[in-house]
């Protein structure tokens, strides 16, 4: 959440005060100043004459004058805090206590009402001071709550953007990086509900692996397929291509499904290529070590019903359907560095690709021969 949205509650929260001077303070000088005129000729008698020196004159009537003047003051800083806290009593008090003042100086002088009248100024003054605190106390009490709310709904919401990553992840698993993105917390529902599509699947594994995992230590053989699905895995990203599933040397990769993409057995053919450009160049290294290993392809394209099958914690995004024993089927009859597609998805790209006809096969699980060709290349 920005911070703009947070503070600007805060500031709705509190109140908008107009006084001149913070928290009664107007009250309080003003209150001071009328007792130090009243209280101060006495002082300062008091100090000079024990010094021996002359007291200065002061005339008695504006001593009088600026008592109740300043005392007022202090009643008028007790008005204007009252509009920012509502509260009546302390302008009350105040002003009982100045008009106290101003009545024992021009009708009966009494110190001991005089002195009243400034105990009930100063109170007044006290009790104003004691409302604004209370006011603020609850001021901070109402920001504290809107900040815990605040830290809640930020919370929830750090909460769903988890949940979102965390199901990215699991998306990332099957789907291109950016594919997976795109598939959002509304769409996935629909997009990955059990369906039937046209797709286009490649199959692919290598060669001699079963002989070189027997003949092999166990570290080394780890070693080459972290190192063969690392790499070929890029390249199916790259592709936007949807991983169906890992077994061992094995990889089967689908094109058009979930998300929708033109020519999807060209995007088969061009990983297939890319695939054995990359097998390649590691398996020029392999052979320094002594290791026998080839790469095989197969690609199949046809309908398929597709879904999420598995359980709580591990689910995959897989295909069923003959184009994907066909992919399958091919890439078992597929001999090193061939990639294999059969005459139906070679009718979709016989105008882009180089093929070399290799004649009919006969594959497992299928009545008839399959016509088939090995892709040599992509046409410049």
């Amino acid at each position: 959440m920005p911070t703009s949205e947070i503070v600007k509650p805060l500031e709705h929260a509190v109140p908008h005060r107009e006084r001149t001077l913070p928290f009664g303070l107007l009250a309080y000088l003003g209150a001071g100043a009328s007792m130090l005129v009243c209280y101060g000729k006495t002082i300062l008698v008091a100090t000079v004459g024990a010094l021996g020196l002359n007291v200065p004159y002061f005339n008695p009537h504006v001593q009088a004058v600026l008592m109740w003047l300043l005392g007022s003051v202090a009643v008028y800083g007790l008005v204007q805090d009252r509009r920012a806290h509502q509260k009546s009593y302390p302008v009350w008090l105040g002003a009982a206590g100045v008009i106290l003042i101003i009545v024992t100086l021009y009708t009966h002088y009494s110190s001991a009402a005089e002195l009243s009248g400034y105990v009930m100024l100063l109170t007044a003054a006290f009790l104003n001071q004691n409302v604004f605190l209370s006011q603020l106390n609850r001021e901070v009490s109402m920001q504290a709550r809107r900040v815990k709310e605040l830290n809640r709904d930020l919370e929830e919401r750090v909460q769903g953007q988890v949940h979102e990553i965390e199901r990215l992840n699991r998306l990332k698993r099957f789907l291109a990086p950016e594919v997976a993105r795109l598939v959002t917390a509304e769409q996935e529902k629909s997009l990955l509900q059990s369906h039937r599509a046209y797709i286009a699947a490649v199959f692919c594994d290598l060669r001699g692996f079963t002989s070189f995992s027997a003949n092999m230590e166990p570290e080394e053989v780890i070693a080459v397929l972290q190192r063969y699905h690392s790499d070929i895995g890029k390249l199916v990203a790259e592709a936007g291509g949807t991983i169906d599933h890992r077994a061992g040397d094995g990889l089967m990769v689908f094109f058009n499904d979930p998300m929708p993409c033109d020519e999807p057995v060209f995007k088969a053919a061009q990983l297939a290529l890319d695939m054995r450009q990359c097998f390649s160049g590691l398996n020029r290294e392999w052979t320094k070590r002594g290791y026998q290993l080839g790469f095989g392809v197969g690609i199949g394209s046809g309908y398929a019903t597709l879904g999420v099958v598995g359980f709580e914690g591990r689910y995959d995004y897989t295909a069923n359907g003959n184009v994907v024993n066909l992919a399958a089927r091919l890439c078992d009859e597929a001999r090193d560095g061939q990639i294999l597609i059969d005459h139906k998805s070679f009718v979709e790209v016989e105008d882009k690709v180089d093929a070399e006809p290799i004649g009919d096969l006969k594959l497992k699980g299928f009545s008839g021969n399959i016509a088939a060709y090995n892709v040599v290349s992509i046409r410049s």
